[in-house]
């Protein structure tokens, strides 16, 4: 972190003096430095103004997974649904943020059964009675992200997938719990963890969440089989998502020959994943998009 003199201005962007604005914040932070612990860059923490920005830009992501949530049907292909999803956000004066993203070609992810994440959508993909889906929307409004998913049940889903995606979403709020300022992202992750493996789950190891606001995909990235005590200091200002993805079998994976985009479960079991945008505050948390 560069030293500031206290009569500087604030790194943070406020206009006020360093020594009334973050220099204590500081200086509790070198404390876990000092310690050995993993602590934020100051590019990490979100300002009032960024921050009420994103929260802009998560009014829209809601606004498109509600919208999916209400229209949603079996008989609907895929491509319907990023038809849905580019009509409300375009209609908001937004950009749907996975459109070209490192050449993925549509304007958000569609993952179905066995599909760990990055589905790409097709009006040869029709949902199914008894299908479970990831819908993944991530919006970019004024040059600023948000990035929620949703999972749906789609007519006569079988109790054991039923139970997968509810499970999943109680792991992802029971890391949410753990999201306190002071704390550690470990704590966070291994409250995931331990709720899928209590249920007879595996949780994907090599893609997790990450931070988000600025940049799509920012610093830190976020685990969802760590330990307590460990990952990085979670202070006031940090942005990320919890994002788990947990498999009914193994936690193998492995990627689309075809469209190199597209994750699967190598044993062929299902997949779920929830997905929040959450704010570490400094008493707790706000969930920003759902």
């Amino acid at each position: 972190m560069a030293k500031l003199g206290r009569n500087d201005a604030c790194w943070c962007g406020s206009g006020k003096k360093y020594k009334a604005c973050h220099e204590e914040f500081d200086r509790r932070i070198e404390v876990y430095k000092n310690q050995g612990h993993i602590v934020p860059t100051h590019n990490m923490i979100k300002n009032p103004e960024q921050i009420a920005k994103i929260k802009e830009a998560c009014k829209v992501n809601v606004e498109v997974l509600d919208t999916v949530a209400d229209k949603i049907c079996i008989g609907m292909s895929t491509e319907e649904i990023n038809e849905i999803v580019n009509e409300v956000t375009y209609r908001n004066h937004a950009i749907p943020a996975p459109l070209n993203y490192e050449g993925f070609p549509k304007s958000v992810c569609t993952s179905i059964n066995d599909a760990v994440c990055h589905g790409i959508p097709s009006k040869d993909e029709i949902l199914m009675d008894g299908d479970i889906i990831n819908v993944d929307v991530s919006t970019i409004l004024d040059g600023y992200f948000a990035d929620s998913s949703r999972m749906f049940m789609m007519g006569n889903v079988s109790d054991e997938d039923k139970k997968l995606v509810e499970v999943t979403k109680e792991a992802m709020y029971k890391g949410l719990e753990m999201v306190k300022p002071w704390t550690f992202m470990g704590d966070m992750g291994q409250a995931v963890n331990d709720h899928a493996i209590a249920n007879g789950y595996s949780v994907v190891r090599e893609i997790g969440g990450h931070g988000v606001g600025i940049e799509f995909h920012e610093e830190p990235w976020v685990s969802y089989v760590t330990k307590k005590g460990t990952e990085i200091l979670l202070v006031p200002g940090m942005i990320f998502t919890i994002e788990p993805m947990i498999n009914m079998g193994g936690p193998e994976i492995f990627v689309d020959e075809e469209n190199d985009w597209t994750v699967y479960t190598d044993d062929g079991s299902k997949s779920a994943q929830w997905e929040i945008q959450v704010l570490v505050t400094e008493d707790g948390h706000e969930v920003l998009s759902w």
